[in-house]
């Protein structure tokens, strides 16, 4: 995850930014959470339970999907659950774009996280309770949907906490950041250990549990929060309610007679999600650029941020394969004894985040030690997926291996060099799409960064329907080498990216 504040980085794709930062009702006197507002503490909660519940079920559900209804799963084909993981991961960041402008033009963004949080516990408790595809179809459309909201919105009440020039803000961003770190590193690790041991439904109602708190807390917690969060930026008219109203009630039924029909399936839903994040970012850029409202440097800018997008798209379609690749990976073929005790497969999600913890503050460092010195943002980027690539590659030396033939500490080696690639392209990310975005169109711009991860997020579900575990070369070396070139085609043509960025670097 990444942010608007290039310093602070937590695991992940990127949340949401915060667009603004207006002044709290406490002012800058009330440090009561460690030097910061106390109001920031509920944000804190309700953010590290939503990231724990998120990265704690994702971190089982592909197995309940494969497994054997003997082992507790539902038995499905192996490649259709990866295919199912990646679209949801990508419906995950689509949502984002309806909580933004729900949250702009209808509730405001404090409303809409509560909301959002309410929708994930129930899609949670869903997994947990309800049995065999009922249970997945229903949870993972509500915990895409909440999540989605709450992504959208988390950020920007933070923003609202500080005034635009109070020195805490970074610290403040520092610590929440911290609370979502947290919970991607601990959701995986519990939630895989009941799995492990009592069995997936009780992983399923841990995540449950975990917002559930969150939840709680906030509830008692929100009064607190400053009235500009609860602000609608751009208000609906009340006559066009109807109309919209009308718009999404058509919407769900032509999903549910696509269902019925047959043209949506489990076995094409990745499909389904590209196809519509390639239509929804091509609208985006159609009425951006064709905008009369824009001046021809921001035009310029625009551009400048297509090659950006498409390279971001590159990156997040190999690294989000965490949750596909990796963890049949970690199932078949990892090594996971530690003295004795066979490590749950879905800790190994938990070891990004460590590394995340530990790194970021390196390369905050590295970026404010460089200053002016430091390489631009089309050479991180091309350096972030070309690392990215790398990454693939090291995963030749051990394919075509059998059970467990692959050394615990060599997943270790390769998710460091995951978690490198996302400390150049990630946090990096967000930042230049808000330097590159249009005045009037700031929060486009960013739903566009959001969609190359929807994008990239469902191209991983997809992809990962071609890896063999019996013949893994052809696999982890052409998507490596694709990756490599796409990153070599960015640093070949960086000097006109920087022309058409206008002096952003």
């Amino acid at each position: 995850m990444s942010t608007n504040e290039p310093a602070q980085v937590p695991a992940g794709p990127p949340p949401a930014p915060a667009e603004t930062a207006a002044s709290g009702p406490q002012g800058d006197n009330d440090a009561r959470f460690f030097g910061q507002p106390w109001a920031l503490a509920h944000v804190f909660g309700v953010e590290m339970w939503e990231r724990f519940s998120f990265y704690g079920m994702q971190g089982i559900l592909l197995l309940y999907l494969y497994y054997s209804v003997a082992d507790g799963g539902l038995g499905m084909d192996q490649t259709v659950a990866a295919g199912i993981v990646g679209a949801y991961g990508g419906s995950v960041y689509l949502s984002t774009i309806l909580g933004a402008w729900i949250a702009d033009r209808v509730l405001g963004s404090e409303r809409v996280l509560f909301y959002s949080a309410i929708v994930i516990v129930a899609g949670h408790i869903a997994l947990a309770l309800l049995p065999g595809f009922a249970g997945v179809t229903v949870g993972l459309i509500l915990v895409a949907l909440g999540s989605g909201g709450l992504k959208a919105n988390a950020t920007s009440v933070v923003g609202t906490l500080y005034r635009r020039n109070d020195p805490r803000r970074d610290a403040g961003f520092s610590l929440f950041y911290l609370g979502i770190n947290l919970g991607a590193l601990l959701g995986p690790l519990l939630t895989g250990l009941l799995q492990s041991t009592l069995g997936f439904h009780w992983g399923f109602g841990l995540a449950a549990v975990g917002m559930a708190l969150g939840l709680l807390q906030y509830s008692f917690g929100r009064k607190s929060l400053p009235a500009e969060s609860r602000n609608v930026p751009n208000p609906l008219p009340r006559s066009r309610y109807a109309l919209f109203l009308g718009i999404a009630l058509a919407a769900i039924a032509l999903i549910v007679v696509l269902v019925l029909t047959g043209v949506i399936r489990a076995d094409n839903l990745s499909s389904i999600v590209i196809y519509v994040t390639i239509a929804a970012t091509v609208a985006y850029f159609v009425v951006i650029l064709s905008s009369r409202q824009i001046s021809g440097t921001e035009r310029s800018r625009v551009w400048a941020f297509v090659p950006l997008f498409i390279t971001s798209v590159a990156f997040w379609s190999l690294y989000q394969q965490q949750f596909t690749v990796v963890t049949i990976y970690a199932d078949t073929k990892l090594d996971r004894d530690i003295f004795g005790f066979e490590m749950p497969v879905p800790w190994v999600q938990s070891i990004n985040p460590i590394f995340i913890i530990i790194l970021s503050g390196v390369f905050a460092w590295l970026w404010t030690k460089l200053g002016d010195r430091q390489p631009s943002t089309p050479v991180k980027f091309g350096l972030g997926v070309m690392i990215m690539g790398a990454a693939f590659l090291l995963f030749l030396p051990f394919a075509n291996g059998g059970d467990g033939s692959t050394p615990l500490i060599a997943m270790i080696g390769i998710l460091l060099v995951f978690t490198i690639a996302e400390l150049l392209l990630s946090p990096v990310g967000l930042s230049v799409t808000t330097k590159l975005a249009p005045a009037h169109f700031h929060t486009q711009m960013v739903a566009l960064f959001f969609l190359s991860v929807a994008l990239g997020t469902a191209i991983s579900g997809l992809l990962a329907q071609y890896y063999d575990p019996e013949d893994e070369v052809p696999y982890f070396s052409i998507l490596g080498l694709i990756a490599i070139g796409v990153g070599v085609m960015l640093l070949v043509f960086v000097k006109p990216v920087l022309r058409l960025m206008q002096g952003v670097r």
